[in-house]
């Protein structure tokens, strides 16, 4: 059987301590005896240490945005995926996620379950101090709020683990304007909106290697922005809208 290509977009500003053991956990000998092959996909966001090296090295291919904040940098990696992938993943750069378990939010794509997956940390197993009260409590607010005003049947709306069919991101894609951190927010409220089926599977979550990016007050307010905005989001008109459209975060 002919193996189904899945490009994995890998978001990282100086994530060079962790980026090598990410990328060589995708190609380990139990994944790749499975029905997938991957293209790995680093997009080095403005880092000022050698990620791009490291990355490389590891034998992913590497792209460069220079404007910084993680949806620049998502928006940009949606751009380059392989025109042959039949699915698309993106998970964090600093080892929090475990890339082995891609094959738990894969296996509902490709039995045609559903159009998206998310990794819910909420739902699995968060290991030591790798998700504080402050963002745990954060995170159950966002994720309660989104399931009531959107209906979208998830359980973690701030992980950084998704996986999508190519159809999906094909639609979803060119409705991205978020700079930061709201880039998850913007995703599900808008694939919500489009009618895109989205469930989530339990994943596990580690301490990071490095220092955070996020900011919690700062970020928490544009994550709660863009959930109210998309509230009247509608895809039929916008289309039009958003070639005018100031993006939502500064």
């Amino acid at each position: 059987m002919q193996k189904q290509l899945v490009t994995v977009v890998i978001p990282c500003h100086n994530e060079a301590k962790s980026i090598r053991k990410v990328i060589q956990d995708f190609h380990k000998s139990e994944l790749t005896k499975n029905s997938f092959d991957f293209d790995i996909l680093v997009v080095d966001n403005n880092s000022s240490d050698n990620t791009t090296e490291v990355a490389m090295k590891a034998g992913a291919r590497v792209i460069k945005e220079s404007k910084k904040g993680k949806g620049n940098a998502m928006r940009t990696g949606f751009e380059n995926i392989a025109p042959n992938a039949k699915f698309v993943v993106m998970l964090d750069g600093d080892d929090t996620y475990r890339p082995e378990e891609v094959l738990r939010l894969l296996e509902p794509l490709h039995h045609k379950f559903c159009d998206v997956v998310v990794g819910s940390r909420l739902g699995g197993k968060i290991y030591g101090d790798s998700m504080d009260n402050l963002n745990r409590a954060g995170n159950w607010g966002f994720t309660h709020l989104t399931r009531f005003f959107y209906q979208v049947n998830v359980t973690d709306v701030l992980s950084g683990y998704f996986a999508w069919k190519r159809e999906a991101i094909d639609k979803l894609a060119p409705h991205l304007r978020s700079q930061g951190f709201a880039i998850e927010m913007e995703m599900l409220t808008k694939m919500a909106r489009m009618g895109l089926e989205v469930y989530s599977v339990p994943i596990s979550y580690n301490q990071r290697a490095g220092e955070s990016n996020l900011r919690p007050f700062y970020d928490g307010y544009r994550i709660l922005r863009m959930l109210t905005v998309n509230l009247n989001w509608s895809p039929k008109d916008a289309a039009v809208k958003e070639i005018a459209e100031v993006p939502v975060e500064s």
